[in-house]
């Protein structure tokens, strides 16, 4: 349970903190929206003086700042993070603690960016912050380091969010809920995660990169000295692209999960749709230079990259016909939120459309940077989203508030909202292609382009009109509406076997589950879970326990015993914030201090978690029995920390990428002159590593066999700290980092290393603590792994690191 008053700020629980997550979202869409109607007003006319440009520039950055980054992915993580749980019958996400420290994250780095916005300090150079634009020459004030600094502080709540998913999905379904049987919904989750884990490292590497460039001079991008601003726009679309079916798979999921409710039976092509999904998951991380067609690529990779942009289209006429298909089957049954799925695809499709338009090379040189890729990016964006998420609240909100809508403004809101859509972004298209181009913050009169701007400027206020009545409609749901029991559609999915609202503890007792979980009867489970019949019907030693299941099977595979309420995700988040507030006001002494105080706050976490006595085999009900989490190899731990492995690994190949990409195409790299570069220096450094990596090794192996593993440990943290030192020393032998992107990306390099050398000791040292205290034993090893994952990652990837960075010292000459 959330206590009231300032004991709400301690509060971990899912339910809690996915409503927290959806009304922060909800705030930033309305902020979003009022910054759309300034831009509509100031095109409504032409030579319009309502605004100035400067203003201008900040308010259409903001308006897609807000919108992608403040909006879309955290309402849908809020929704996610409020519902997975009970649509996988489990009691809460994998790591209650980290769901409330990504939440702080986000409410702190978005205040950011709003108060910048408010005191004139806010970006202006567009939501995708284009190199050199933004670089410190030309954007020479903080507006651009609010950007980077902002966003890179809500990426954190992003990807911990998404690590958080993707095991809650693989590691906490309910008994017998194999991958086979999941919902839609969690298959859609599970790759979306993965996406992100894979997406996001490129984008929060390039501000890293350009956050040092202005700060320090570093010229990654600077193309005087050896930088390219072309590595900030693969870097940028690498994560920007797959980002929109980011956002767009999540809406899928939810219309894959109202759609058989209304049509009245279960989905068409269930299997049809999860190899869709993956496939689209793919796809989507090769259509990067979709959006660089004009810079300059060579003609074979124009036409690689055309193609897959027409593929994905595949997948997603998949799902399209398999929705279809499930309502012309069915005995569909007419409520709001099929209003808001019918408005889903008459908008979708059309921005489907163009998108395939867009990815013909001709036609998208033709159209680039005007208006015809405003519109259809709204189409996607709007029609893939908002209209799904229109339907998802209005079919999901009655088990948030307990009571059932009124429905006496849903109807018109839905009309204002579809008609105002149309008419702001469908005449868009024609002034994109007559020409338009968009971020221009006034037009002349004798273009043609007056009547359709001002036409839309007009459907903008009918829209935002909608959106004001579905908000008071939302109010008077929560003020006037019916009061029922569970499950007011008649829905087959497991959310609706709690009670509305649900208890903080969702299930008295955990279901199992031997068919698709989209075909149950929550009306019938419900009672029976909350009567006791299941898993884990009993409290034991006061704890707060769910299952953890074989990610394949479902078979039960372990207890997980969930954390308490704290103070400690606040403060850390709090931390955090001042490492990147001492970064954006300049104060670079101070900065280190933070992200200390950030570090040993981590590291008080798990004070208290885990056992000091193996307990074996404990009571789960229905007759089994199974060890808890702490003596199960394959816990939740161990796999967030190899998910949080491969969205490093992710970053750092995007790093090599970076340097390799500057090598081969950056200009100002002639004539460079060889680097006094100490190989042997560079060799003892990895020997260090690679035997620290061995030593947490063998640390593992004796800890299994039943002996003591402390020197093992200390060994590695000792040997890590070494090559630490050394890799310090080479810092020290390359040239100044300012002068030219070789030596930057040399420097950038070994930064890498060095710091997961101190991460990789960090964790051996940690494994050593742990073990002085009886938290480690032959069964209950979850140190020892963990300390053997970043150990082992840090002696690899010194490897690549060290190698590039020997080959750009010798790059020189003619």
């Amino acid at each position: 349970m959330t206590p009231p008053g300032i004991g709400r700020l301690s509060s971990v629980n899912h339910t809690v903190l996915g409503k927290r997550f959806m009304v922060v979202a909800l705030t930033f869409f309305a902020i979003g929206g009022f910054l759309s109607m300034l831009i509509r007003a100031q095109l409504a006319t032409p030579n319009s003086a309502f605004i100035g440009p400067e203003i201008y520039n900040q308010i259409f950055t903001m308006h897609g700042t807000v919108m992608m980054f403040l909006f879309a992915i955290p309402m849908f993580e809020g929704f996610v993070i409020y519902m997975l749980p009970k649509m996988l019958g489990a009691r809460d996400m994998a790591f209650p603690r980290l769901t409330a420290y990504g939440f702080w994250c986000y409410l702190f780095g978005g205040t950011i960016l709003i108060v910048a916005m408010l005191l004139g300090a806010a970006p202006d150079s567009g939501w995708f912050m284009y190199t050199p634009l933004s670089s410190k020459p030309y954007t020479p004030g903080i507006n651009a380091d609010v950007w980077l600094l902002g966003i890179t502080f809500v990426e954190i709540s992003a990807v911990t969010a998404a690590i958080e998913i993707f095991v809650s999905i693989l590691k906490m379904r309910a008994p017998g809920m194999s991958l086979a049987r999941m919902p839609l919904m969690a298959w859609y989750m599970l790759v979306t995660s993965g996406m992100m884990i894979v997406g996001f490292p490129p984008l929060i590497l390039g501000s890293i990169l350009l956050e040092l460039e202005r700060a320090f001079d570093l010229p990654f991008f600077d193309p005087t000295r050896g930088g390219d601003p072309l590595l900030w726009q693969h870097l940028f679309w690498l994560f920007g692209h797959p980002e929109v079916y980011i956002i767009f798979l999540p809406a899928a999921g939810a219309l894959s999960t109202i759609i058989p409710v209304f049509a009245q039976r279960q989905i068409l092509g269930y299997r049809a749709i999860i190899a869709a999904i993956v496939a689209m998951g793919f796809l989507s991380f090769g259509l990067w230079v979709h959006h660089m067609f004009t810079v300059g690529i060579p003609h074979l990779a124009l036409a690689f990259f055309s193609s897959a942009s027409a593929l994905v289209a595949i997948p997603t006429a998949v799902q399209i016909f398999a929705w279809l298909g499930t309502l012309a089957s069915g005995k569909p049954k007419w409520d709001v939120p099929m209003l808001y799925v019918f408005g889903f695809f008459f908008v979708f499709v059309i921005g489907g459309l163009t998108g395939v338009m867009l990815a013909m090379v001709p036609f998208n040189t033709q159209v680039h940077d005007t208006h015809f890729v405003v519109a259809h990016l709204h189409y996607v964006l709007v029609g893939g989203f908002v209209f799904p998420m229109l339907a998802g609240i209005y079919h999901w909100l009655p088990h948030i508030s307990g009571r059932q809508s009124l429905y006496k403004l849903s109807i018109p809101a839905f009309w204002l909202i579809f008609i105002g859509f149309n008419l702001t972004f469908f005449l868009m298209h024609l002034t994109g292609l007559m020409g338009m181009p968009r971020r221009i913050s006034t037009y002349p009169s004798n273009w043609g382009w007056d009547w359709l701007n001002l036409l839309s400027s007009f459907g903008s206020f009918i829209l935002t009109m909608g959106f004001c009545l579905v908000l008071a409609d939302l109010v008077l749901q929560f003020r006037f509406g019916r009061y029922f029991r569970r499950d007011p559609w008649q829905a087959q999915t497991l959310e609706w076997a709690t009670p509305t609202p649900p208890p903080s503890y969702n299930f008295a007792a955990i279901p199992r589950i031997d068919e698709r979980a989209d075909g149950l009867e929550p009306a019938k489970i419900g009672p029976l879970l909350a009567g006791g019949y299941g898993y884990l019907g009993f409290t034991r030693n006061g704890d707060q326990e769910t299952m953890g299941v074989d990610m394949l099977t479902g078979a039960p595979e372990h207890v997980i015993i969930l954390p308490r309420r704290t103070y400690l995700p606040l403060w850390t988040a709090l931390a955090t914030a001042s490492f990147f507030l001492a970064m954006l006001f300049g104060l670079y002494w101070l900065a280190p201090f933070g992200a200390l105080l950030t570090l040993i706050l981590f590291l008080i976490w798990p004070a208290n978690i885990g056992q000091t006595e193996d307990e074996g085999l404990i009571d789960i009900g229905m007759g089994e029995a199974a060890p808890l989490d702490v003596e199960c190899p394959n816990n939740v731990a161990v796999l967030a920390n190899r998910c949080a492995l491969v969205m490093n690994a992710t970053l750092f190949s995007s790093l090599l990428f970076g340097g390799l990409f500057l090598l081969v195409v950056a200009p100002n790299w002639e004539g460079l002159v060889p680097i006094d570069w100490p190989v042997w220096l560079s060799g003892l450094a990895w020997i260090l590593s690679a035997s620290a990596a061995g030593a947490s090794w063998l640390a593992r192996q004796r800890n299994l066999s039943g002996q003591n593993a402390g020197g093992f440990l200390l060994a590695a943290a000792l040997g890590h700290v070494a090559a630490l030192v050394m890799l310090i020393v080479l810092l020290t032998a390359v040239p100044n980092p300012t002068d030219h992107a070789r030596q930057a990306v040399m420097f950038a390099l070994l930064s890498f290393s060095a710091i997961h050398c101190g991460l990789a000791a960090l964790l051996a040292g940690h494994g050593f603590w742990r073990l002085t205290q009886g938290y480690v034993s032959a069964r209950r090893q979850t140190e020892l792994v963990l300390a053997w994952l970043w150990n082992g990652y840090a002696a690899a990837t010194m490897i690549p690191a060290l190698g590039l960075a020997t080959l750009l010292a010798w790059a020189g000459g003619t």
